[in-house]
């Protein structure tokens, strides 16, 4: 029990650094794709780097789990692109906002990927969660494409964070980060001709000194440590209990954005009404499961 609160309480305290990611995606001046680039790369090389430095094996012993890893460093770079786009193209509050849709994707995914009955209240909390979106959807349509653009990277999300719960039961969650960082990096290398044909003139390679400053923010603090302790925390926490507190980013990522950019995120009262259902979504799922694991021990007892 005192280990399960910790590890809450760590995964709060990255998802509160995870809400500064939108920000950050506005503060730095090159496009989405060239974000994302920048950010794998930087984020592969320092983990080389600290891997080294600890003397890990970088070892896969597998190959079908090699390249299960690396094509989830695919799905984390689309997540990435289509995240940062979303904050370009609305603002952080309506990115964040859309992410938060995580949680329902995953209580439909994880079940299925573990042959698992789907649970009612983690349906329930999700449906919640939705209705929250489906609020700040009716009041803020002007963010439309920046909402649906943020719902589909929060899909992809749910894709990876499935996956990675069961590749940290084999491997090192550091290991599992730097590879797919690599293939995040490689896919984003290989999109480039399609991104030069059919979206842009040309690719933005020339960051500014102060971009260089938060891209390497980005990559080792909100990659090499969040997103590593993450991947850790999924030893011991489900995909849909992760992605539930994920619900919380827009919250903090609002009041971090409310006071670096002002009056530039201050949304209508129906938003923060589509807010306050994310929320309480998030602080009774941890009340249900204990509930839910009580009820199921207790029949385990009775046979």
């Amino acid at each position: 029990m005192i280990q399960e609160k910790k590890d809450f309480l760590t995964l709060h305290f990255i998802v509160l650094i995870w809400g500064f990611t939108a920000i950050l995606g506005l503060l730095i001046n090159i496009p989405s794709v060239e974000v994302v680039f920048f950010r794998t790369l930087i984020t592969a090389v320092g983990l080389w780097i600290v891997l080294k430095f600890w003397k890990r094996s970088l070892v896969i012993h597998s190959r079908k789990h090699f390249l299960v890893i690396l094509g989830t460093g695919v799905l984390i770079a689309a997540h990435w692109i289509l995240f940062f786009l979303s904050a370009r193209i609305s603002n952080a509050s309506v990115c964040l906002a859309g992410m938060a849709t995580c949680s329902l994707w995953t209580s439909l995914i994880e079940p299925l990927s573990q042959g698992r009955k789907i649970r009612a209240f983690e349906v329930l909390l999700s449906i919640i969660a939705f209705i929250g979106i489906g609020v700040i959807f009716n009041v803020e349509i002007d963010y439309l494409s920046g909402l649906l653009t943020a719902v589909l990277s929060a899909f992809i999300a749910s894709v990876f964070t499935v996956i990675n719960g069961r590749l940290t039961k084999t491997y090192d969650p550091y290991v599992i980060t730097f590879y797919e960082m690599v293939g995040a990096c490689v896919a984003t290398v290989l999109f480039f001709p399609i991104y030069t044909g059919f979206f842009v003139d040309t690719l933005v390679l020339n960051p500014t000194p102060e971009d260089w400053f938060y891209l390497s923010v980005l990559a080792i603090v909100c990659t090499v440590y969040a997103y590593s302790i993450s991947v850790e925390l999924m030893k011991r926490l489900s995909a849909f209990s992760i992605n539930l507190v994920v619900n919380l980013e827009p919250v903090y990522g609002i009041v971090l954005a409310l006071i670096i950019f002002g009056d530039s995120e201050e949304m209508s009262p129906g938003f923060y009404l589509g807010t306050f259902l994310i929320l309480t979504s998030v602080l009774l799922y941890p009340l249900l499961n204990r509930r839910y694991k009580k009820k199921a021990l207790s029949t385990d007892i009775i046979r």
